[in-house]
């Protein structure tokens, strides 16, 4: 079987004749780590982004058969983004600076981590009209068609491994640009603006979907990313949600759905069991990462409480790259009853740290091909 027979099978309950081996990337420093000890070459190192060349070369290597980011994007938010600007230098090395998306943020000097947020240029309705909505306008340059000629002259029975269509963000990308503060203050002081701006995100997306999907271009499954939970809950009310942002989740599923296009991925950190009944009701049935690593997240209760229709890929402890063989075969060992439900895939929660042993890796992935399924 080929990986992308393995993982469709797998999420649509049907016999397999091993788990496919899922990797989601890993940290600079782990690469770099990984280089200085001879395990890969420096171009692996400096070369690596997702899914590429390089990435293909250090999974083949640790043994992973593909990384579950896999799939064609398009640019579902500013077209163009702001020319980045710098706005004050610092004493200390540090840097004031207008970002991408209109963020004003303080870079740290050799530091790799995420700037610190100290101002937005989405303020008020006025700022997203001049700003923001202009640059909120649908149309088809905000798709590679190059990228999708290449796509179409692959026999779909020719790909190894599954290929996703990126959907965006529904309203985790709102949230990055008007920071968690102010997009909580906009819908209790201005709950029209909110709603605007939901809505037209939204249509960008589901006009890059269609676009996409007009092509005629078999994949394999919908892929949207949010990041709108932290570690005790969401980040925005779940009623808000449900009612706001729910439909159009609906609106692209049903579009999928027409082309054949059944599973429906959701990148999504922190705990996010108040809003899983919004996306499961709307057509989106597979959580990722499921983050076990930091408060034991796993698929069994929501598998209890939702049925089959909710699939999950993640859920595999990372920490125990840092450890030993016997801790990663306890770690396995856990994970075989939640492989035993069906449409489960394991995959480390989140990108593997600097503290994960190469020989680790390695060894659980080779382990993992062995749990009979």
């Amino acid at each position: 079987m080929t990986n992308r027979e393995r993982t469709m099978n797998i999420l649509n309950y049907k016999p397999v004749d091993r788990m496919p081996i899922v990797a989601f990337g890993y940290w600079n420093e782990t690469l770099e780590k990984w280089y200085h000890e001879g395990h890969i070459t420096e171009q692996n190192w400096r070369g690596y982004w997702d899914n590429s060349p390089d990435d293909f070369e250090i999974m083949k290597k640790l043994g992973f058969d593909f990384d579950w980011s896999s799939g064609f994007g398009s640019n579902c938010l500013l077209n163009p983004p702001f020319e980045k600007k710098i706005l004050e230098e610092m004493p200390n090395g540090q840097m004031k600076c207008i970002d991408d998306l209109g963020l004003i943020v303080i870079e740290k000097k050799d530091v790799v981590s995420i700037p610190a947020e100290v101002g937005h240029l989405l303020t008020d309705r006025k700022a997203w009209e001049e700003l923001y909505l202009p640059k909120l306008q649908w149309s088809e340059d905000r798709i590679n068609f190059e990228e999708l000629e290449k796509l179409k002259a692959v026999d779909e029975k020719d790909r190894e491994f599954p290929l996703g269509i990126y959907c965006g963000s529904l309203f985790g990308n709102i949230r990055n640009i008007l920071g968690v503060e102010g997009i909580s203050y906009l819908y209790a002081d201005d709950e029209d603006l909110y709603v605007e701006i939901i809505n037209t995100v939204a249509d960008i997306c589901y006009k890059n979907v269609e676009r996409i999907l007009q092509e005629g271009i078999k994949f394999d499954m919908g892929q949207f990313w949010e990041d709108i939970c932290f570690k005790n809950g969401p980040l925005v009310i779940p009623r808000v949600f449900d009612e706001l942002v729910g439909p159009h989740y609906k609106r692209i599923t049903d579009l999928l759905k027409k082309y054949d296009v059944n599973i429906v991925s959701l990148d999504c950190d922190g705990m996010i069991d108040s809003l899983i009944p919004t996306w499961i009701n709307n057509g989106v049935n597979t959580m990722f990462p499921i983050e076990v690593g930091t408060w034991n997240a796993s698929i069994a209760p929501w598998r209890e409480k939702y049925g089959k229709e909710l699939r999950g890929v993640g859920g595999m402890d990372k920490k125990v790259f840092a450890q030993d063989y016997k801790a990663i075969d306890k770690e396995i060992e856990r994970l075989k009853p939640l492989i035993a439900l069906g449409g489960f895939i394991p995959c480390p929660d989140h990108r593997i740290p600097p503290d994960a042993k190469w020989e680790n890796v390695q060894y659980y992935c080779e382990k993992l091909k062995e749990v009979k399924i």
